[in-house]
């Protein structure tokens, strides 16, 4: 993906690239790269406060199931679950979908992580200091 250069005073801008190509038995699987543009004074703040390994988002997150079958259900639903951390977003992830309707729905949730990450390293950087704050 395209690096921007961005000065410490621009917002974080989040680049996506949606793709398609064919799967087997001719079907069309649909891809999605997704990169945070993060200042080297983020990727400090993200290093200092260990916040890469920090789960942004999950789908199919699954949970219950006892025994055997249970694990089995687990492990096979974690084959599918697509993960985003902070790191993810630093470096740059793509994601595939089976088609075009979940691509979307997960670059929604994709967008949200983002601006979650924003609020956190916006709270990260004000620790031991003062945050003024315009209500109006």
């Amino acid at each position: 993906m395209h690096r921007y250069a961005r000065s410490s005073g621009d917002p974080m801008k989040l680049l996506l690239r949606r793709d398609q190509r064919s799967g087997m038995l001719g079907k069309q699987i649909f891809s999605l790269d997704v990169r945070a543009d993060v200042s080297a004074e983020e990727k400090a703040t993200i290093a200092k406060y260990r916040l890469g390994e920090t789960q942004l988002y999950a789908s199919h997150e699954i949970t219950g199931g006892h025994g055997l079958l249970g694990v089995a259900s687990r492990l096979a639903w974690k084959a599918v679950t697509i993960h985003i951390n902070v790191n993810d977003l630093a470096n740059g992830k793509r994601v595939e979908a089976k088609d075009v309707v979940e691509l979307l729905a997960i670059e929604g949730h994709i967008r949200e992580a983002a601006k979650t990450f924003v609020e956190i390293l916006n709270a990260a950087k004000h620790f031991g200091g003062e945050e003024v704050v315009e209500l109006a």
